[in-house]
């Protein structure tokens, strides 16, 4: 019987190792997977290549993380917000490394790995300190930059729900990474705001299907 349901947060995120690239679904706050990253900086695993939209905002979820000191480098698009200032430490210290992204090719990056995509060109960047090294090529008459996809060892993603098989549906904005994300990796693993019986998530509005998700955890939703 297909289950991939855990017991517990620190059970699904057990067995991530040191030097793992760990891709972190969210878009500031929405779709955070904030109790999935408190697991992982109690599992303690470090020197990771983090994947994610920013760089953390506040002294909570993936800036707890790099606060930690777990993080080895972020991959981002946005990594310096207001409140920032965890990751902003860290980088003028030196003690971070970073590679920033135009977020149309973070997300085509991603969407790439999980898609089976060698490679692809996009105008975003040319001409600019980020197509610096790349391959570039002109087609009808227009300049491209070659981007290859973003492959990761965990994805950590948050849905509104689940089954027992792990599809999974999204709460409005909550969605953003979360699809690319969890086709990326080789490991997925899901917070969820309730778990649900085999047939009570309508087919149509599945947005990520089960063989794409490795584990769910049930993490329901506050309504402070």
């Amino acid at each position: 019987m297909i289950d991939k349901r855990m017991n517990s947060l620190e059970a699904a995120v057990a067995d991530v190792k040191d030097g793992s690239t760990v891709m972190i679904g969210g878009f500031g706050g929405a779709g955070s997977p904030t109790e999935l990253i408190d697991a992982l900086i109690s599992r303690g695993a470090s020197d990771l290549t983090v994947i994610s939209n920013n760089a953390g905002t506040g002294d909570t979820g993936l800036a707890a993380l790099l606060k930690c000191g777990l993080v080895r480098k972020m991959i981002c698009s946005f990594p310096r917000l207001a409140d920032s200032y965890v990751f902003d430490d860290l980088y003028r210290s030196g003690r971070i490394e970073l590679e920033l992204i135009p977020q149309g090719s973070l997300a085509e990056r991603i969407r790439a790995a999980g898609s089976g995509i060698g490679a692809f060109f996009t105008p975003t960047g040319y001409g600019t300190i980020l197509a610096e090294s790349k391959e570039t090529r002109r087609i009808n008459g227009r300049d491209y930059v070659l981007e290859y996809p973003l492959h990761a060892d965990v994805s950590l993603v948050k849905a509104r729900a689940a089954d027992r098989w792990g599809n999974l549906v999204y709460r409005k904005a909550g969605r953003n990474f979360g699809p690319v994300m969890a086709m990326a990796a080789k490991c997925t693993i899901a917070q969820v705001d309730e778990i649900v019986e085999l047939g009570e998530l309508d087919p149509e509005i599945v947005v990520t299907p089960a063989i794409f998700v490795h584990r769910v955890v049930q993490v329901p939703r506050s309504l402070a």
